[in-house]
């Protein structure tokens, strides 16, 4: 299998640190509020890398953080606490809001076929390790207290911006248009590990600390959960590209700083979705959620389906149409695999279920390449072999797509025929296609009264045989 590196910037061959076992980090959701469609196409491609992993036969331990304290609207060290706004915009508690909200993304998860993580680890419940390796930061030189907050000290790396190619001056990225600067700091682009004298004097949630009454920086939290139950050598660490700078080049620098070697071999980063006026954000107010596509009719593996036509690094261009479009393919596939399920299937070829298997293979080991995967899935339907074989690889290679196809056409079936299909009939079926095969049209023709005698009408179809109820 063959990845895009963002730390290297090349696609480069995946090798764990240790042979058959991955382990893997994803960066989860700020519980301030519900998951925009934008947010969970990150989910999805990283479900699916997962999933191919575990389907290539790795053993993949896969780590997720919600967090429930610390984030700041800026992504850095400005800005309000995304909890503590979310608190306040509904008159409840943050943890309140921490506990609706995190049911509510993976409710949005289960929809859309996402796996959940081995280890779902809220930050609030890891306050002595972020302490402990604060500590150990601070006695190793690479962090220092100002104005009552603890800072990680950027200048004591041989090099920091570990993403870019950026010079000595490009410090000045630490600070934004609009945004006050934070005097404390010895360098632009230090950043706050643990916070006590805030400016947050209403903030529910503090805990004791060596440094006094306060809380823990967004950053330092994936660093300390993915530690402590990954190890000191990660395999793989995914989110989106907007995670790249400063959350994910804040952790290297923390975690490395604290281990002493490398900590992260490779970095995965899935583009935004964007509508026509721009990148999907919940800071522009009305969002689109889950349940919105649902209220507009549209079940939600058909939006997992719509980013799967996609590359992950590609940006992808939401819009009502282009759902609509992923729609009719979703329902055209299913409807092919559908006309697939009745008949004499025969049996699986071993030969072709290879054959095809192996494209579907080559798509996704060329950096998880879910578009030409939904092609080798097409191949499959279009393929001189057995229904038998057709529907097996199905059903292997949704193992990895999860649009939940075999579910979907079998409900398909269910309709037209009104119910589930009567044995007596589906034996005339079979008994039909066979006096077909033999071109002995009269004897089918015969079948064909016995069965409209029973309630229901057969056909061919381009498709494959379609059995109606009357």
């Amino acid at each position: 299998m063959r990845i895009y590196n963002t730390l290297s910037h090349k696609v480069e061959e995946f090798v764990p640190n240790t042979a058959g076992k991955v382990a893997m980090y994803t960066c989860g959701p700020t519980v301030y509020h519900f998951a925009h469609i934008g947010n969970l196409r990150s989910y999805i491609m990283e479900d699916v890398l997962e999933k191919y992993m575990r389907w290539q036969g790795l053993d993949v331990k896969r780590v997720m953080n919600i967090t429930d304290v610390g984030h700041l609207t800026s992504d850095g060290d400005t800005g309000d606490d995304k909890m503590l706004k979310g608190a306040k915009r509904e008159h409840k508690t943050v943890m309140e809001i921490a506990k609706f909200y995190t049911d509510a993304f993976f409710t949005d998860c289960a929809k859309l076929n996402i796996k959940t993580p081995d280890v779902v680890a809220p930050a609030t419940t890891y306050i002595d390790e972020f302490i402990k390796v604060i500590s150990s930061l601070i006695e190793k030189g690479y962090a220092y207290e100002a104005g009552g907050n603890i800072y990680f000290d950027t200048s004591k790396l041989d090099e920091y911006y570990v993403f870019h190619n950026f010079s000595a001056e490009d410090l000045e990225v630490g600070v934004r248009e609009g945004v006050e600067e934070d005097t404390n700091k010895r360098n632009k682009a230090d950043f706050v590990l643990w916070f006590t004298k805030s400016k947050f004097d209403d903030q529910e949630l503090k805990w004791e600390s060596p440094w006094g009454v306060g809380y823990p920086g967004w950053h330092i939290e994936c660093s300390c959960i993915s530690m402590k139950n990954l190890g000191e050598y990660l395999d793989i660490h995914c989110g989106g590209v907007d995670n790249i700078f400063p959350h994910h080049t804040n952790e290297i620098a923390q975690s490395e700083a604290y281990i002493g070697h490398k900590w992260c071999n490779y970095w995965f980063h899935v583009h935004h979705l964007n509508t026509d006026t721009g990148k999907m954000s919940k800071s522009k107010g009305e969002f689109l959620t889950v349940s919105l596509l649902e209220e507009k009719g549209y079940d939600p593996l058909v939006y997992r389906f719509f980013c799967l036509q996609s590359h992950y690094r590609k940006s992808l261009v939401f819009s009502w149409e282009n759902l609509d479009n992923a729609k009719t393919a979703y329902e055209k596939l299913t409807a092919r695999i559908a006309s697939l399920m009745s008949g004499d299937k025969g049996e699986v070829i071993s030969a072709d279920f290879d054959a095809l298997k192996a494209k579907f293979t080559a798509a996704m080991d060329d950096d998880i390449n879910t578009s030409n995967g939904i092609t080798a899935l097409y191949d499959v339907l279009k393929a001189d072999t057995t229904p038998a074989t057709k529907l097996a690889l199905i059903e292997d290679f949704d193992k990895v797509l999860s649009v939940g196809l075999i579910k979907a056409a079998e409900k398909q079936n269910e309709e037209k025929s009104g119910g589930d299909i009567p044995a007596e009939v589906m034996a005339l079926v079979e008994e039909r296609q066979a006096a077909r095969k033999a071109k002995d049209f009269a004897k089918a023709d015969e079948i064909r009264d016995k069965i409209a005698a029973l309630g229901y009408a057969v056909k061919e179809t381009r498709q494959g045989t379609e059995i109606t109820k009357l």
